[in-house]
């Protein structure tokens, strides 16, 4: 989920995350459709795994183990936690790693997909480092000017297909791009 100008800070709610005085907490509120709705409900039940940043598993862990029936694979799904700080939880299937190449063993293991849901540090990590082979967008027609962005200018150049796409009637673009490869460049008119 992310502004027209990439913040993707605290899209849920106005508690979510406040950090560097963010305000605009619950900016999605009013975007939700039937359109929208049912693109979030088939990706909740898809059965994946989930690499997450510390910020955002501590919003989660707090959540959804009492909400699941919203999210149902949440709390069977494995949670792949990258910190430097924490170390263990209550929360069931949860697995703290503590580096990058930590992160690179996981991609190269067999099992489910493994989707980030925010955590927009480790985004820019995984954007960085070229381990993106998905992006499945939600772009609200708003922008925010503040906040944390979905991209930085550290991402590895990279070339992405678009594989599905739909406009809500509230003006959300739902954009799912695969990677296909290296960017390709040419002379214009030459």
């Amino acid at each position: 989920m992310i502004t027209l100008d990439g913040v993707m800070q605290a899209p849920g709610g106005p508690k979510e995350d406040r950090s560097k005085g963010f305000k605009y907490g619950g900016w999605t509120s009013s975007y939700g459709d039937e359109t929208y709705d049912k693109a979030v409900q088939t990706e909740l039940k898809q059965p994946a795994d989930y690499l997450l940043g510390r910020k955002t598993f501590e919003i989660w862990e707090n959540y959804w183990p009492e909400h699941a029936d919203f999210w149902p694979g949440i709390n069977e799904g494995t949670k792949y936690i990258l910190s430097r700080t924490r170390k263990k939880t209550n929360w069931k299937n949860s697995v703290f790693l503590k580096s990058l190449a930590d992160i690179k063993k996981l991609r190269n293991s067999k099992g489910h997909d493994i989707q980030v849901w925010g955590s927009s540090e480790l985004v820019h990590l995984l954007l960085k480092n070229d381990l993106v082979d998905e992006l499945r967008l939600k772009i609200h027609p708003l922008t925010l000017g503040k906040g944390k962005k979905l991209f930085d200018n550290d991402a590895y150049p990279a070339a992405f297909k678009l594989t599905e796409s739909t406009v809500t009637k509230n003006g959300v673009i739902l954009a799912n791009y695969e990677r296909t490869g290296k960017v390709k460049t040419g002379n214009v008119g030459a």
